[in-house]
């Protein structure tokens, strides 16, 4: 029984990321631009059109939209995920190259906010309109409305200039990587702890919770034994609008912090339809939303037998 679930957990999985990657591949082939034309262009090159054909038999363009597809499905999958259009290296290099920064900056700042959201939250609904829980309103109403390059300069004035605790251009791998971690986990944060707060405070009215205290136990004892559970699983059920943001604020952390990570080769491929880059990076961004939200489930599943029983 748990043998076939992993298989039908594996197989949703898959034909998510597959369903995701299909769409994106077709979508970028109706964008306005033609790669040859583009890269002709940057080159100041006086191509004729038997020019341009080579270029796009070269590059894969003269066969149909249908077989370029099969072409880099199976190439992706077999880790030969082609040559970049302007480098003319292979895209799984030059996306390993900036893909450890980024993970690196994504992975770690979305564990941060999930740990600090996760206590801010409990002890927000612990101490309802004190402190924390007046700081939890105020990063959730900050992350839904600052711009993210602005509150990454802020931190950069703040960490960098005024109290001179990090040199984030000139020092190790550690300070280079600590901006743009805390401007990834600044934007999460708020929303992690008040829906962990919510959680909380359902459980803080339930009527075990009154005999809980009035066997001996106090408030905050019996509210984290009683409720920690419960905030688990409600907050791995609405994770995913923090998974997407992870992508977009690792990016903006790259620009602002002059980090070497995907988005500088991103933002080129883009200018340039650099097809093979710009598919293999959503195929890559796609694998980490799916299985993100499969790993959120899973664990949902775990903490509540319902749920287990419902699959």
């Amino acid at each position: 029984m748990a043998m076939l679930t992993v298989t039908r957990i594996v197989t949703l999985t898959f034909l998510s990321w597959l369903a995701v990657v299909t769409v994106s591949f077709f979508v970028l082939r109706l964008v306005p631009g033609d790669p040859v034309d583009i890269y002709i262009n940057q080159m100041n090159i006086n191509a004729s059109g038997d020019v341009k054909a080579l270029y796009r038999a070269a590059w894969g363009l003269d066969r149909s939209v249908i077989q370029q597809y099969g072409i880099w499905l199976f190439g992706f999958l077999t880790l030969n995920w082609g040559d970049s259009f302007v480098l003319g290296k292979p895209v799984l290099s030059i996306l390993s190259a900036g893909l450890r920064w980024s993970a690196a900056i994504g992975i770690t700042g979305f564990a941060l906010a999930l740990i600090t959201g996760f206590c801010l939250g409990y002890a927000a609904a612990l101490r309802p309109r004190r402190i924390a829980d007046k700081l939890s309103r105020a990063l959730a109403v900050g992350g839904q409305s600052l711009p993210a390059f602005a509150v990454g300069l802020i931190l950069l004035w703040v960490l960098a200039v005024k109290l001179q605790i990090i040199r984030p251009f000139s020092g190790g791998n550690v300070e280079n990587l600590l901006l743009p971690i805390l401007l990834v986990a600044f934007f999460s944060t708020g929303s992690i702890s008040r829906i962990t707060r919510a959680a909380f405070n359902e459980v803080a009215a339930a009527p075990y919770m009154r005999t809980a205290v009035a066997k001996g136990h106090s408030q905050a004892s019996a509210l984290w034994f009683h409720g920690r559970r419960h905030a688990v699983i409600v907050l791995m059920a609405g994770i995913a609008p923090d998974l997407a943001w992870i992508v977009g604020g690792t990016a903006v952390s790259e620009v602002v912090f002059a980090v070497p990570g995907l988005s500088e080769r991103l933002i080129a491929a883009v200018t340039t339809r650099d097809y093979p880059v710009l598919q293999s990076y959503l195929a890559i961004i796609a694998f980490w939303i799916v299985v993100g939200l499969q790993l959120a489930g899973a664990l949902r599943r775990h903490l509540d037998p319902r749920l287990r029983e419902a699959l």
